[in-house]
């Protein structure tokens, strides 16, 4: 396969300049069999700045990123030296002839920072639990609940205002696997997912089955075996004829 390397770095700011000194460089770029591996440095004097990094080709005139990388690409990228890893042949299979590359990136202001949603904790079905983030635009926003790829419940168009307040069916199947998905309303592709957590009973189990069990106890008592002096007097005879 052979590249023909087009070095081409563009910032997009997504807010004022801010006096703020902010360059985009590519390093090196070298390829290891079919991973192309572009070296490059992001100089921000605020090293808190985050950005979106994205690797376009010119098989779609650079119109859509490449989907195949790995390393520092995506969102929440810091400042400093990096480096994009792309697997040219999943992404184009057999292609050959020349190719260009180009490397972008955008100050990263993300639409909402989850404050107190805790995966780990596990959350029961029938209840409603508190949902806190710090809005980055005041674009609505889709809120919804899914296990695995599977859509459960949500609510669409929620005010970007900070919090909200989900309520776990009660149909909810019980386990793992369900996290919570939070799409900008005007940008589809920008979305968020929280990590995987856990949906429980709103009644264990066991305290369902407790009163059962005491049940089938106690009726045992009142007709068990003879010789319980706790046993109850045997019926008395029917009446028989005189005749």
């Amino acid at each position: 396969m052979k590249i023909c390397l087009f070095l081409f770095s563009l910032i997009t700011l997504g807010q004022p300049w801010l006096g703020v000194a902010q360059k985009l460089s590519i390093k090196k770029m070298e390829l290891v069999s079919d991973m192309l591996i572009v070296h490059y440095e992001i100089d921000d004097s605020n090293f808190n700045n985050e950005y979106t990094v994205s690797l376009y080709s010119s098989t779609d005139n650079f119109s859509a990123p490449v989907t195949k990388v790995n390393g520092d690409v995506g969102q929440e990228v810091k400042p400093g030296e990096r480096q994009v890893r792309w697997a040219i042949r999943e992404e184009y299979g057999d292609y050959k002839g020349p190719l260009s590359v180009e490397l972008r990136a955008n100050v990263y202001i993300p639409f909402v920072r989850l404050k107190t949603f805790v995966a780990s904790r596990g959350y029961s079905r029938g209840k409603g639990y508190p949902v806190e983030w710090r809005p980055g635009n005041t674009n609505p926003i889709h809120i919804e609940l899914f296990k695995e790829a599977q859509r459960m419940q949500g609510e669409l168009n929620h005010p970007n205002n900070g919090s909200y307040t989900i309520n776990f069916a009660s149909r909810l199947k019980p386990g793992k696997g369900y996290r919570l998905k939070m799409t900008d309303s005007k940008h589809p592709d920008d979305f968020v997912y929280t990590e995987k957590f856990k949906v429980r009973r709103k009644v264990p189990l066991f305290i369902k089955v407790l009163p059962v069990m005491a049940g089938g106890y106690f009726a045992y008592q009142l007709v068990g075996g003879s010789g319980n002096e706790n046993s109850l007097p045997p019926a008395p005879k029917a009446p028989t004829s005189t005749n």
